[in-house]
This record gives C-alpha cells, structure tokens and sequence, in this order.
C-alpha cells in the first residue's frame, strides 16, 4: 500500500517537472540530409524513398563507425578566462534572477573568473557559435596529484543544461586528485545559437540534424581528450547524464582510451527514448504528425544508439557504473534493464544502483545527494583501481595502436 502510494506520489512530481517549462517547440519533421553531406555523398541512394534512404544511411554509419565519428585533431587550442554565465534554457522568474545575479555579480567583481578549454570542433555546423567547442577546466591540485598517474574526467551534462549544471561534480573529483573538463555539449550554453530559446537542436524532429549533433558531441569528447593527453595526463574517464550519457557511450564505444564510464540514466535507443520520453512529446507530437511509428524512429536513429555499439563498447576493458531510476518517466526503466541484460550477456565489467526516485527529480533533494554519492565513489574507487593496477606505470598507447584496436 504505502509502494503504491510513493510511486503515484513520484510519478505525480516527476510529470510537473517535466512540464513547467512552457517553451518547448513542435517543429516540422526534417529529413536533414544536407548535415550528413560528407558522408552521405558515398553511401546515397537518391532513387528511394527519403524514409529508406535515411534507413540505409543509418546502416552504413553503423557499419563505418570508425569514419564517422573519426576526425582531424584541431590546432588551435587554447585556454580562455571568463566570468562563469549561466546561460539558462528556460524562462521560469526563479532561473531569470539567478541569472541576473550572476551577471551582477561578474560586473561587481565579487564573481570568479574561470578557465575554459577552446577549439574548433572538426564537424563543422552552420552556427560559428556551436563549432567553438567549450569545456569549463578543473585541473586537480597538484599536491593530490603526486604518486598516481595523472587522471582526468570529462563530464557530459542532460540535455537543456546549463552551464552550471555538473559543476559541483568537477569539484569533488578535484578533492579526488582527478582533474576534469565540463564539456559544453553542441548547441548548449555558450553554444547555443542566439535564435533558440533552449538547446532544441540537439535532439529534434530534424533527423539528419539530431544525427549530426551526436556525432559532433562524440567527436568534441575525442579531441578533449587528445589535448588532456597533450598535457600529460594518462588515465582517462566519462561520466554522462541523460543524453549525455549517450554520448559519452558511443565516444567510449569509440575510444579505448576511456577506461572510467559512469552512465547515469541509461538506455538502449535512441528513438525509443523520443517517443516514450515525457520531456520529448514536443518532438515525438510532430513525428506522429507526420505518420511516423516508434519502429521506424528507432531505424531513423540507428546511428546515434547504444545498443548499435554494445558489441563494441565490450571489446576494450571498461569500469562501468549505471545509474538509472525506479520511476523515471523519460528514460523508461524497462529500457535501463535492457542495457543492464546486454553488459551482462557481453561480460563487461559493471556496476549497477537504482535511484527511488524519477530522471527530473534525480536533481532534487534528497536524490541529487544520493546520486552524487554513487557517482563519486564510483569515479574515486575505479580510478583508485586503475591506478594500482599493472599498466599503470606503462606509458600511453601511441595514436596508431590506439586505431588498431578500435578497427578490430
């Protein structure tokens, strides 16, 4: 009886979560064909129809992986120094003040400046904006760093972050000795174009742009990691929320060079995640418009699934945590379970804990405190683990073992 009444209780707080924001746009379904246009020129077939062409196109990026997500290391990064702005994606009074006291506070002097790590992403968009790749730099002291090889996080936030958004976890992996980058994902915070609202076109009814998004965001993660290397660092970790934690999957899919994976909130496909997400009715309302089938979104979105690269992600040696939620309403628990059944069935080296709450309400109190528990003693035992173990004092693989290993 008292399960009962906490799951309608938590199902009940979790659907007003997800619909206060009132800016969340329906827009016309796209094929986007134009922002997949490097690739598709080999892998077209202009005679068929747009839905199988999309189809087959998702195919072929699944099976040439390695191309698609693969890129030309950038040369020009830098460390750039700013006030932190927030960079808020909806409009509720609350967030507007906050913001405002940001900014008042940077004009004021009484808020600290950043460092932030910038460069051109290689996929480029038509947004100047969104191809400046930001990741806020959290270098761990030196005095924590002594003894071990040098380890660093990257942190992938949820959709619609801002750019405060996972700050806190960066800080606390300092207090660890593990240095980290808050990486901006495409079209978020200071990325995001002047004429959005919210990060909508990371994830929306235009396909080929959705597609295109994940690639960059994977790519963006790729190159970060080519600069932490750059400055000495050896061991290398993700952690991803929500749909970051699809990109930090297939980056790590990807990447060999990932060893630490926390994945909180996760699920198998991408098209399901659309069409059954509360936070996605916006988009899946314009799919349906259109006489599209969650069977057939799930093929759209092949490309930009977990489950497309789960024989992948096994092969290399991973510690992996898996945070998913009893009652979430956006990445559905049957979904989570399923990727739980795949690590296992793959035999990859997994953790998994269960939050007795929903996805919006992980970031409420006391869930948030739960789930930060999880994350960062995850994150501190395993780099702890790699650090002790017996390739820890071998040096980095050089580039061209590491592409061997991925093309296998």
């Amino acid at each position: 009886m008292l399960g009962k009444w906490y799951a309608r209780w938590m199902f009940t707080w979790e659907t007003a979560l997800t619909t206060r924001d009132e800016n969340r746009v329906v827009r016309p379904v796209e094929w986007g064909f134009e922002w997949l246009d490097d690739f598709l020129r080999s892998h077209d077939s202009e005679c068929a129809p747009e839905d199988d062409r999309m189809v087959a196109l998702n195919e072929a990026i699944v099976r040439e992986s390695d191309s698609f997500f693969g890129y030309e290391p950038p040369s020009d990064y830098r460390l750039e120094e700013r006030h932190p702005q927030l960079f808020p994606t909806n409009v509720r009074p609350e967030t507007l003040a906050h913001d405002a006291k940001l900014r008042d506070m940077a004009v004021s002097g009484k808020l600290k400046s950043a460092q932030f790590l910038r460069f051109t992403s290689p996929v480029r968009t038509p947004y100047p904006e969104n191809n400046l790749v930001n990741a806020r730099w959290y270098p761990a002291p030196e005095e924590k760093q002594v003894g071990k090889p040098k380890q660093a996080m990257i942190v992938m936030p949820q959709w619609n972050a801002d750019a405060f958004s996972h700050n806190a976890l960066c800080s606390l992996f300092n207090r660890f000795g593990i240095s980290a980058l808050r990486l901006s994902k495409p079209y978020h915070d200071i990325r995001r174009p002047m004429e959005l609202e919210r990060s909508d076109y990371a994830v929306s009814s235009n396909i080929g742009r959705t597609i295109a998004a994940c690639r960059q965001a994977v790519v963006d993660i790729r190159c970060c990691l080519d600069w932490l290397e750059a400055q000495g660092y050896e061991q290398f970790g993700i952690l991803g929320t929500s749909l970051g934690s699809c990109y930090a999957f297939i980056a790590s899919a990807h990447d060999a060079r990932l060893r630490v994976n926390a994945f909180n909130h996760a699920s198998t496909s991408f098209g399901d995640v659309v069409w059954t997400g509360q936070s996605t009715r916006h988009i899946r309302k314009a799919f349906e418009d259109a006489g599209m089938t969650q069977e057939r979104l799930q093929k759209l979105w092949a490309s930009i699934s977990p489950v497309s690269y789960m024989e992948r992600f096994a092969a290399t040696p991973k510690k992996v945590l898996v945070v998913h939620a009893t009652y979430d309403l956006t990445f559905l628990r049957e979904y989570s379970l399923e990727v739980l059944r795949r690590f296992s069935e793959l035999g990859v080296d997994f953790v998994s804990k269960v939050l007795p709450c929903g996805h919006y309400t992980t970031g409420e109190t006391p869930y948030k405190f739960i789930d930060g528990w999880y994350l960062g003693s995850f994150v501190y035992n395993a780099f702890k683990k790699l650090a002790e173990g017996p390739s820890a004092a071998k040096p980095i693989m050089e580039s061209a073992r590491r592409e061997e290993l991925l093309s296998r």
